[in-house]
């Protein structure tokens, strides 16, 4: 039996006996486990990130580039030996960390998992930002990097794109307690980071308001060495055709805006990207490579 109030949806139901929000099982369910090369640099380096995808999620972003994992739930069910297994066989190829990305429905699992095994190389915790503080907390010394996004502050556009209007004040507190945990940034010699926190923000047509909030938030509430990654790769996947507003690529005027605003509020670390970086060129291909 395992009564499921891990991630914010708290579905409070037997996931034995039936699926949640997420919509996967309690075991473990992959779509991919390979190197990845599309990280921001400090996280995939010259050898690449050892990315596991998990499928199923917590979240019901409308835009997801991951669609048919997330929310069709594509993937292939593996034990706790298998998983261990797959770590094992990313750190045999040079991978620079373990990279869980979309974990968060997994949470309680996983760290029992890492108990049993750590990698030799960080632990990435690759997420949408809808985690749980207190479940978090139950992981505490076994992730070593957070990587996570801060999608909105609005709670109007979290619940219209996400389905998640509590989705800020759970993603601002979870952020606060990854930063707790893992306290400073630190790299190794090559610039690979060994231990810290990104935020990632996907700037959606339409909403540079809420890259701003985000990036104020982050400025008032963060200590100033922090890393804010913005993107502007957005294209619209999923269901987004239905909602206009998204239903189109980032311009470069909205682009410039963002970045402008970190400039002025004195950012130190920001990472950015091209505009031709808006394409599927870049979703891997969810075939089960290395499950």
């Amino acid at each position: 039996m395992l009564i499921c109030n891990s991630c914010p949806r708290k579905c409070n139901i037997d996931r034995t006996e039936k699926i949640g929000v997420c919509g996967v099982p309690p075991e473990y369910k992959i779509a991919r486990a390979a190197l990845h090369f599309w990280e921001e640099p400090c996280i995939s380096g010259d050898r690449g990130s050892g990315t596991v995808f998990f499928s199923g999620c917590s979240l019901k972003c409308v835009y997801c580039q991951n669609y048919e994992i997330s929310r069709e739930c594509k993937g292939k069910t593996v034990t706790e030996e298998r998983l261990i297994e797959i770590f094992r066989e990313l750190e045999g190829q040079g991978a620079h960390n373990i990279n869980l990305v979309n974990p968060t429905h997994y949470s309680i699992q996983l760290f029992e998992t890492l108990k049993k095994y750590k990698p030799g190389v960080p632990v990435v915790w690759n997420t949408g930002g809808y985690d749980l503080a207190e479940t978090l907390q139950k992981g505490e010394g076994l992730v070593d990097i957070y990587l996570t996004d801060i999608k909105y502050l609005s709670e109007k556009v979290a619940e219209k794109y996400s389905g998640a209007r509590n989705y800020f004040s759970v993603a601002s507190e979870a952020v606060l307690e990854m930063q707790r945990q893992v306290g400073g940034n630190i790299f190794d010699s090559d610039g690979i980071m060994q231990k810290g926190i990104i935020i990632r923000h996907l700037v959606l047509p339409g909403n540079v308001s809420q890259a701003i909030g985000v990036m104020d938030w982050v400025k008032a509430n963060l200590p100033g060495d922090t890393i804010i990654s913005l993107m502007s790769q957005y294209t619209p996947c999923g269901k987004a055709q239905d909602f206009p507003t998204i239903n189109r690529r980032l311009s470069g005027r909205e682009y410039d805006l963002v970045l402008d605003h970190a400039e002025k509020l004195g950012l130190e670390n920001v990472f950015v990207q091209e505009l031709d970086s808006s394409t599927t060129d870049f979703i891997p291909q969810f075939d089960m490579s290395g499950v």
